[in-house]
């Protein structure tokens, strides 16, 4: 990347880090995504060749390492890469305290239940395997069903039918859902409004937004 031409270390970090998408693998990569695929999971709309480049570049730089063991090609943060994690999380933090509205360009239901998939509060759910079906109602048939499976504490989304019994179904618009989720409008707000409709039996339609929750940011006080 073309230098800033300034000893300034902001201007020294960013000739690494504001190259596009850079900071979203960084992201990725602080989640505990370490498998290719994994990642590319979280960054649905980076081209698997782009994903590749700057994964090299972080390597060459020191901020993550590569490895191969049986086979699989894994990804690590270094400790300087680890570092980063109170500055991706103060981006975060401000991004949704200060950067309001979404565009239709902004929504995409594969990294919507991908996110779910790895911070649902999972210590909520039964222990036995329980589901949660989503229907989507503003998008592309294809891409309309989703599926999270909670079995033992450990969480898995699907985008085709597992085959299992589910115990709740949550519809809804993609927007209103990923509203919900980043904690724009309240699990209540929404059920209230109709936004988000939950079909279960009583007893599990009441505890079903526990189950689900909302992405950790969500929590950041807002203007």
């Amino acid at each position: 990347m073309p230098s800033y031409g300034q000893f300034c270390p902001v201007a020294k970090a960013m000739e690494i880090l504001d190259e596009r998408w850079t900071m979203l693998v960084v992201r990725e990569l602080l989640e505990g995504s370490t498998q290719f695929n994994d990642l590319r999971r979280g960054v649905p709309k980076m081209s698997p060749a782009l994903l590749s480049k700057r994964l090299r570049t972080l390597e060459r730089h020191g901020i993550v390492t590569r490895t191969s063991s049986g086979g699989k090609v894994g990804y690590h943060l270094t400790e300087s890469g680890k570092e980063l994690a109170d500055v991706v999380q103060g981006i975060g933090a401000w991004g949704i305290r200060w950067i309001s509205g979404m565009g239709q360009q902004d929504l995409d239901p594969h990294l919507l239940f991908w996110d779910m998939r790895r911070k649902v509060p999972v210590e909520e759910w039964p222990r036995e395997r329980t589901v949660v079906a989503f229907q989507l109602s503003d998008v592309a048939p294809k891409v309309s069903r989703w599926w999270l499976v909670g079995v033992h504490g450990d969480m898995d989304v699907c985008d085709f039918d597992p085959g299992y019994d589910v115990n709740a179904v949550v519809s809804g618009s993609l927007r209103a859902l990923t509203e919900v989720w980043r904690g724009d409008v309240s699990w209540r707000e929404a059920l209230r409004a109709g936004k988000v409709e939950v079909e279960a039996p009583a007893a599990v339609r009441k505890v079903v937004p526990s189950w689900l929750g909302q992405m950790p940011l969500a929590a950041v006080p807002r203007p």
